[in-house]
This record gives structure tokens, sequence and C-alpha cells, in this order.
């Protein structure tokens, strides 16, 4: 049986997932997480083979998670096929993508695979990471605009970062011209569209 932990915040999703893959002959919902500050504990509790994970949860999103699971096969599972999504799941290890319309059989067939060791990306996923390109920002550009999405002036980021609040204006204003956006709210919407927030 390959023993798999599903986490995602949406109950009635979960639920549905756990009852679908629980008809697979194979497969084996061993539990059901709806924060990603909990998947961590869950799987050293419960040593899952697989980690079914969505991107958007409360405490710890599903790509923060994954890269607090070095080595572990996960699969991300989501409504969000952002390219710097797919990248940043890779970069973690990540061996499935799939988005959250796929089949219960494609899940299952992502689930088998990635246990065994293979990958199982949504090709449609893929082609649009590939064109996307990597993201133009740098760490500090991309860490002064986080801060600024989440509501913090310029003071606040500066402190935060350690930095001059003339060099935060620095970073914020190269960050939107790099998007060529017009403002800094257009940038960050741009960089999270884009899926590199």
């Amino acid at each position: 049986m390959i023993k798999v932990l599903l986490a995602d915040d949406e109950h009635l999703i979960r639920q549905a997932l756990a009852t679908l893959l629980g008809l697979e002959p194979d497969i084996e919902v061993v539990t059901q997480v709806g924060r990603g500050d909990q998947v961590v504990a869950a799987v050293r509790e419960h040593r899952p083979d697989v980690v079914v994970l969505d991107i958007e949860m409360p405490g710890m999103d599903g790509l923060s998670v994954a890269e607090a699971l070095p080595g572990q096969a996960i699969v991300i599972l989501t409504s969000f096929g952002r390219p710097g999504y797919l990248r940043r799941a890779l970069a973690a290890g990540v061996r499935g993508f799939i988005p959250k319309d796929a089949s219960a059989s494609e899940l299952a067939a992502a689930i088998r695979k990635v246990r065994d060791g293979g990958r199982y990306l949504d090709p449609e996923m893929a082609a649009s990471a590939m064109m996307a390109g990597e993201s133009p920002l740098t760490d500090r550009e991309r860490g002064a605009l986080e801060l600024a999405a989440a509501g913090s002036p310029v003071s606040e980021i500066a402190k935060a970062m350690h930095l001059s609040e003339g060099t935060v204006r620095n970073y914020l204003s190269s960050a939107i011209t790099k998007l060529g956006a017009s403002n800094r709210i257009t940038a960050i919407r741009m960089a999270r569209d884009m899926g590199w927030l």
C-alpha cells in the first residue's frame, strides 16, 4: 500500500480526495491536515510514502512545506498554475505538480509515479513555466516587494531588511522597472500572478 498524507485547507476538497483515493486498491490516506504548519509533524508521526499538498494554506504555504521536507516524495495539487510556483516547487525537490481539476485517476497515477521516484508534471503548467522564464527580481527586490505587499511602510521594510530607507526605495523602484509596472501595487500583483512572490 502507498501511504498518503493529504494537506488542503478546504475540508470538502480534502474529504473528497481522501474518498476517491480510498477507492484505489493500492493507496491508503493515512492522515489529513488542513494547515500547512501541521504537515511536518504529521509526516514525522505517520511516515507517509507521498505527501499531497495544496499551495495556498494557512500557517505555511505548500511550497514552504515542501522546502521543509527535503527528500520527501511530494505532489503539489493546486488551482494556481503560476510559472514561479512550478519552478520553486521543482527547486524544493517536488516531483509531482498537477492542477486541482485533474481526474482522480490522474492524481493516483501521479502518486504512484512519484512514490517510485519519477516525476509527474502537468504538461500545460510545465509549458507555461518554460515560456515565462526566470524571475527577473533579485532576492532583495523580492523581499522588499513581499514586505510591501504585507502593508509595511518603507521605514518598517528598512528595519526588517537591515537597510536604509533609501536603499529600500531603490529596490522597490528597481522591481517596478524590471516588471514594467507603473507602481508598487501593480508590481506586487504582477509578481504574484507569476508566482514570484
